[in-house]
């Protein structure tokens, strides 16, 4: 197998730029025949003329046309492993805020193709409630953040919309009784919608669990003891969706916002931004085939 040599690529892309070996070689910091060298060793490998050398000028051979195309794109490739890897500008920290029930599934997708294009600069995963997302970011300390909310605020973008379900035991019986028993964080921003929705449907309702913990939500739930709400798409695989057949009222569409987007911040934060929002895309074009077929 051969292989082709980037320094050689690149002694090939200047004397075709600079029209000749003399001003390559300066550019390069190489002497006129280091340079000669190399190109003859690019054209014994391919076992092709690169250059037509009958005339005054250095011109490009059809092949050496052709070459010069994916020649541009291996330096340049090159260069930019090289620079993520050793520029300093990508590396530090970059603080991401995300509410405790939308970082299943897109989040550990973000983190790793984010590594994998900035593999020095450290993302610091923040999990919270809504509130207290933007409570951080108002003070500076997050530089994105992602909310589960019902309107879009100014300096907000939406990601995308996804419906609010019940969530229950698999195969459980818990939504079917009066008073309909609930589980809830103390800060969830989806609770007021839920109670405002159980109230107009004359649905009786208690609060059974009231916690700062979601294993203990969905421990409570995965024991038919309550149920719960949860953006469709996030639940567990131990819980699932409650198929009450209108025996429940319907609950409102839910915005997954991010804040802090605003491009001009640099690549590793626009990197991060773009990253997001492809993977809820994502998430909500699979939705909606879903809903389709």
């Amino acid at each position: 197998m051969r292989n082709l040599d980037i320094t050689t690529l690149r002694s090939f892309v200047a004397v075709a730029d600079a029209g000749g070996v003399t001003r390559a070689a300066g550019f390069l910091h190489l002497t006129q025949s280091a340079v000669s060298m190399q190109l003859k060793r690019l054209e014994e490998l391919l076992g092709l003329e690169l250059l037509d050398r009958s005339g005054r000028t250095i011109a490009l051979t059809a092949s050496g046309e052709q070459l010069l195309v994916y020649a541009r794109r291996m330096v340049a490739l090159n260069d930019e492993v090289i620079g993520r890897l050793t520029d300093q500008a990508y590396e530090g920290e970059i603080v991401l805020g995300v509410p405790h029930d939308i970082v299943y599934p897109a989040i550990p997708q973000v983190l790793k193709q984010f590594h994998a294009a900035f593999p020095r600069v450290r993302v610091h995963l923040t999990s919270s409630y809504t509130r207290a997302l933007k409570d951080m970011f108002g003070r500076g300390e997050c530089d994105l953040i992602l909310t589960t909310e019902t309107i879009v605020e100014p300096g907000a973008e939406i990601l995308c919309r996804k419906p609010l379900r019940w969530i229950g035991a698999p195969g459980g019986a818990a939504w079917r009784q009066r008073p309909l028993r609930l589980a809830f964080g103390r800060q969830c921003t989806f609770r007021p919608r839920v109670v405002e929705a159980l109230d107009a449907a004359d649905v009786p309702w208690d609060v059974m669990v009231e916690t700062e913990s979601d294993r203990t939500i969905e421990a409570t739930v995965s024991a038919d003891l309550a149920v719960h709400t949860m953006i469709e798409g996030t639940e567990p695989p131990h819980l699932e969706r409650i198929e009450h057949a209108g025996a429940l009222p319907a609950l409102p569409m839910q915005l997954i916002n991010l804040y802090g987007a605003q491009s001009g911040k640099g690549l590793v934060h626009d990197s991060l931004a773009d990253f997001l929002r492809r993977a809820f895309q994502t998430h909500e074009t699979g939705r909606l085939k879903s809903v389709a077929g």
